[in-house]
């Protein structure tokens, strides 16, 4: 995959994608690429004036694009059930989800609408939602893809089990850091799950590296300009992890340059803890019974 581009994608014609948080950053990135290469994409967005206007722009810069507008919003399960409803009633398979949405270390603790702590409520429940409740269309088509976007933050995130929400206290970082580890214990339970399951969906993960983005925007961290790529660039690796015919399940990508922090996607590791199956496995569980989705294999 040596200097891999959005220009090596294969054709997508005949192909549905959703990709969350599709209106700006990384989500944007990835919808224009996907539908540049023939994919017909739902741009998952929260805001409807935002995602409007992200979808007239793909338009404009890609005339011949299949896109439309689908309103979502993860930090709202009974968004996230209509959301699926509404695709479910239209389309009968998915062949590429791009779990993209996210927050990040919200300087103070807020509640989803169902309760949950802010960041992990949006960046990892709200996706395990909407994955399984779109594993019908994506089981009905062989090979389809799941792509969840974590990022360097996994790195200093644990799972404190017994303070899963931040109730006792609350930690920015550490708080978006636990959701982003909630990504990658998720991406490798779905793939041991599915494949114990006798499932063909292939789930991968994927980090930007250091994208210049608007996910901080509210935080008092700034990206550098002068170090970070760009969205299109951080987009890579989760084009990769969407498109690329040698994926296999359980990989895990990001960018190729110095301590991954930009160039063209290569497989890459993730930190220990990302491989606990113990921890993957009760996260799991959790997730069904806070979520009340559970996922049927086959």
């Amino acid at each position: 995959m040596a200097k891999w581009t959005a220009n090596d994608i294969p054709d997508l014609g005949g192909r549905a994608a959703v990709v969350t948080g599709a209106n700006s950053g990384l989500g944007y990135e990835t919808a224009l690429a996907l539908a540049r290469h023939g994919a017909n994409v739902v741009m998952a967005c929260r805001d409807e004036g935002r995602g409007t206007e992200a979808v007239e722009r793909l338009r404009a810069e890609a005339p011949d694009a299949s896109v439309e507008l689908s309103l979502l919003d993860l930090a709202d399960l009974t968004s996230v059930r209509k959301f699926a409803e509404s695709y479910a009633g239209e389309r009968d398979h998915l062949d590429i989800l791009v779990n993209n949405a996210g927050v990040m270390a919200l300087a103070e603790r807020r509640q989803t609408a169902d309760g949950f702590e802010m960041q992990f409520g949006t960046n990892h429940l709200g996706h395990y939602a909407l994955t399984g409740l779109l594993l019908p269309q994506l089981q009905a088509r062989p090979g389809s893809r799941v792509v969840s976007v974590t990022s360097f933050g996994h790195k200093v995130g644990r799972m404190n089990f017994d303070d899963l929400q931040w109730e006792r206290s609350y930690r920015k970082w550490l708080a978006y850091g636990r959701s982003k580890l909630a990504n990658i214990l998720f991406t490798f339970e779905l793939d041991r799950r599915a494949r114990a399951g006798g499932s063909a969906v292939v789930a991968a993960v994927a980090h930007p590296g250091y994208a210049n983005t608007n996910l901080q925007s509210g935080t008092s961290f700034q990206w550098s300009n002068f170090m970070a790529q760009s969205a299109a660039e951080g987009a890579l690796p989760q084009l990769y992890a969407a498109t690329a015919p040698d994926v296999q399940g359980g990989e895990f990508f990001g960018p190729s340059g110095f301590m991954e922090q930009r160039g063209a996607p290569k497989r890459v590791k993730a930190a220990k803890k990302g491989y606990d199956a113990a921890s993957a496995s009760r996260l799991w569980e959790l997730s069904e019974q806070l979520t009340g989705v559970t996922y049927s294999f086959g």
